[in-house]
């Protein structure tokens, strides 16, 4: 293993091996009592002084500045970083001055987890600080934290190279410590949906990951095989059907923040694994779902940012109610100048191509639809926008329109030139649905890989009888990267799906 280090790794592995020698032991198992935060002293000593006469703190060392007997060193906590003053005498109150002059000065590294005893007080320069008269090795770093620079409040030769960023989170956190405000966001946002949720009394359930069958979505699932059933399972590419099953049940409001997984390609808005909130509620259509989803989502910008106006990188967004509704139909017209609602497959397919948007064989009159708007429509809707009444062949799972022949009653908010949610009046007729699942099968035959496919126990659900239903599905990662002004999925997932590790990507 040793041929495999750098020498400043082999320095570390000397000095872990030296305090072992010492009698201490660099990796404790009896707990350290932590009292206080550095943010907690930050905000709060100047006005409460006489609270901090003592405190404990546990963090990471992350700079040092080694003065003879005394020294300066910042220590990063979960909140923040503060600094620390260490004088020998005061660690080391007997004759033997170990722990300063060979532990604290030699042994200890840039990355070393200590936990200190002491009080706080104000230098001469005006900087807050930690007098310490009690320190303890908590965690040995065996690994050297790349090097941050900082120089008059900017920060630069950071570590901000994003495969190794995604790919060694846990150091992203360490020398990039704002990232955790991403992630931090990002649950507030959670939060705030599920309080939401729960305040209209719609229950929170777990529906199977693993699937006999998958559905509820035009998406390619990975594939597995359990040994003892002897049968072929799937991860699943959304609960929809589950969850209204359970809408056939009884339940007259349903919802699951779920991780589903689509075998499908990678981008900055693409992972194969995906978190999405699903909501079902009975006796609901999708006017009335529209409602709700402005609602909630302005409720959320709110909580998270104290506005409903969100900047999305180049794009001020405002979430405030209401928000604009086109049909389908109406966008394509108003964006391609070309009025498709009459079409049929072979005429669409037609002006597809004289639009410039690539069509093949295998795609039906829906995804011919769905491949014009996403090219010429999607990426112009930059303002919270609900794309309303779409072609039944692009929805095999929502109702037909009450007044509308050959649309269905379907929504979905764009926003920043992307999908925020999808949301139907459900289909609860089962004879229609069936014969909608049997058209999916003729498109797969096609070689449409993402057509669905017939779910007989499902079938057999509504046959028992679901009530008029309106049901929305959020995409969870997509609306963080808005409410946390990200540029890319990867950015709000801790540990995004990366490509095999090679000898390059590693951090020295």
């Amino acid at each position: 293993m040793s041929e495999h280090l750098t020498d400043l790794e082999l320095q570390r592995r000397e000095s872990l091996e030296e305090m072992y020698r010492l009698g201490i032991n660099p990796y404790p198992a009896e707990l350290f009592p932590v009292d206080v935060t550095a943010r907690d002293i930050h905000k709060n000593y100047e006005s409460d002084k006489l609270s901090y006469k003592h405190v404990q703190l546990a963090g990471r060392i992350m700079t040092r500045r080694i003065m003879g007997n005394a020294s300066f060193a910042v220590l990063q906590d979960a909140t923040d970083k503060i600094q620390v003053y260490i004088r020998r005498d005061d660690i080391c109150p007997g004759e033997d001055k170990t722990l300063y002059n060979t532990v604290f000065k030699k042994l200890l590294d840039i990355g070393d987890i200590i936990g200190i005893v002491g009080y706080v007080f104000t230098t001469q320069t005006g900087e807050i600080t930690i007098h310490v008269t009690s320190l303890k090795v908590l965690s040995k770093s065996l690994r050297p934290l790349p090097i941050v620079k900082e120089k008059d409040g900017e920060v630069f030769d950071a570590f901000a190279d994003p495969e190794l960023r995604y790919r060694q989170r846990y150091v992203d956190l360490i020398v990039n410590p704002q990232v955790k405000e991403t992630f931090v966001r990002r649950t507030q946002m959670v939060n705030s949906i599920r309080n939401f949720l729960n305040n209209r009394g719609y229950l929170e359930v777990e529906t199977p990951i693993l699937q006999p069958i998958y559905g509820g979505a035009a998406a390619r699932p990975f594939k597995t095989h359990h040994n003892t059933l002897d049968m072929t399972l799937y991860l699943r590419i959304a609960n929809e059907l589950y969850l209204k099953r359970l809408i056939v049940g009884g339940f007259d409001g349903v919802y699951e923040f779920a991780k589903d997984f689509r075998n499908e390609g990678m981008s900055r808005f693409h992972n194969p694994e995906f978190t999405q909130v699903e909501l079902y509620v009975a006796y609901k259509d999708y006017n009335w779902m529209m409602e709700l989803v402005e609602e909630m989502v302005e409720n959320a910008a709110i909580e998270i940012h104290g506005t409903t106006e969100v900047q999305v990188g180049e794009n001020l967004i405002n979430f405030a109610r209401p928000w604009k509704r086109m049909t389908m139909y109406d966008a394509i017209q108003h964006f391609s100048k070309v009025d498709v609602s009459e079409m049929d497959e072979t005429t669409m397919a037609e002006a597809a191509r004289k639009l410039g948007v690539e069509v093949d064989s295998s795609m039906g009159r829906g995804k011919i639809i769905d491949a014009i708007f996403g090219d010429l429509c999607e990426p112009y809707l930059i303002q919270p926008t609900f794309i309303t009444d779409y072609p039944v062949e692009m929805s095999p799972l929502a109702k037909k329109h009450r007044s509308k022949p050959g649309l269905v009653e379907r929504f979905e908010a764009i926003c920043n030139g992307k999908e925020m949610c999808n949301a139907f009046s459900e289909l609860n007729d089962p004879i229609d649905q069936r014969k909608r699942f049997e058209e999916q099968l003729e498109l797969g035959k096609r070689g449409d890989d993402e057509a669905m496919v017939l779910d007989e126990d499902f079938l057999r659900a509504i046959e028992y009888g679901m009530p008029p239903t309106a049901g929305l599905g959020i995409g969870i990662d997509r609306l963080a990267m808005m409410m946390t002004n990200s540029k890319s999925i990867q950015d709000v997932l801790f540990f995004p799906q990366m490509r095999p590790e090679t000898t390059d990507s590693n951090q020295d």
